[in-house]
């Protein structure tokens, strides 16, 4: 298995990748990345947090593409094998928190639209590292 690029951040499992996030254990706010210093929330002066498994699905909220490749230290392809992408900004189903990330190989944004359901997948980047990727869920 590919190493991931980012260590902590999201579990490993194929089948169903989870981010992981912390929760304040006073307000119950959620956070990604993690948080471990003090609860964010202005009305919460918790400086404790539980690790959590965040949502692995939620509602597609805005989505862009990257038309160009990413500057250093992202990882390089040659410019000549890079092909654009799609940034999906996701809200999670239970923690109605906003999380970015690259969609998966294949889907450009003229297949996504506001409000779509989505949920985590892994694929590798460029350099072989693992990160999560959102993908559309298809209707059975």
């Amino acid at each position: 298995m590919n190493a991931p690029v980012l260590e902590g951040w999201f579990t490993l499992d194929a089948d169903k990748p989870h981010l992981l996030g912390t929760r304040c254990t006073a307000c119950g706010t959620y956070y990604f990345p993690k948080l471990k210093t003090f609860c964010r929330n202005p009305d919460c002066a918790s400086e404790t947090f539980e690790d959590v498994p965040l949502s692995r699905s939620g509602k597609l909220w805005s989505f862009t593409n990257a038309a160009y490749q990413p500057p250093e230290p992202y990882a390089q392809v040659d410019k000549d094998a890079f092909q654009p992408f799609a940034i999906a900004a996701v809200e999670l189903e239970k923690e109605k928190m906003i999380v970015l990330g690259q969609v998966v190989a294949g889907i450009g944004v003229e297949s996504l639209k506001a409000g779509m359901a989505m949920e985590l997948k892994l694929e590798p980047l460029a350099d072989g590292k693992l990160t999560w990727k959102w993908k559309p869920v298809v209707s059975r």
